[in-house]
């Protein structure tokens, strides 16, 4: 004897339960997506900013002692901009011997400084440090 059993599919309450689950699990996925794009945003800005104060360091490193002051940003032989000590920008201190130089460039800003040994002037030190640093804004305009 064959037993059939009445089927009627789904009810309306099991597919909306199901729907809301599904609805659920989907907005937590789209969640982390977000999360993990907006790290790795923030980390490709971190790199870059790295590299532009490695570049620029490394530009610092290997220029001519008498060019140490010019900057040519745009690498066309022509200096853009000359380091200054006059406590103007991004130089905190008129006359303290640190000469500093700054460029933005893709929401990055580089700040790089020339220091030479204390209490004598640039021209006469034989030793300088040299120094980079690279920020830029988050989200939320923090630096």
């Amino acid at each position: 004897m064959n037993t059939y059993r009445k089927s009627d599919g789904f009810s309306l309450i099991e597919v909306m339960v199901a729907m809301m689950i599904s609805g659920i699990a989907l907005m937590g996925t789209l969640g982390a997506v977000e999360i993990t794009s907006r790290y790795a945003q923030q980390g490709g800005l971190s790199n870059k900013a790295m590299e532009q104060a490695q570049a620029r360091l490394e530009v610092k490193r290997s220029i001519r002692w008498q060019s140490l002051l010019e900057d040519d940003l745009d690498h066309d032989g022509t200096p853009d901009s000359f380091m200054v000590d006059d406590g103007q920008g991004a130089d905190i201190t008129a006359g303290d011997g640190i000469y500093t130089a700054m460029c933005e460039r893709d929401g990055i800003t580089v700040v790089w400084t020339i220091e030479g040994e204390p209490q004598r002037p640039l021209h006469t030190t034989g030793l300088v440090t040299i120094r980079a640093v690279a920020s830029y804004s988050n989200r939320k305009g923090e630096r």
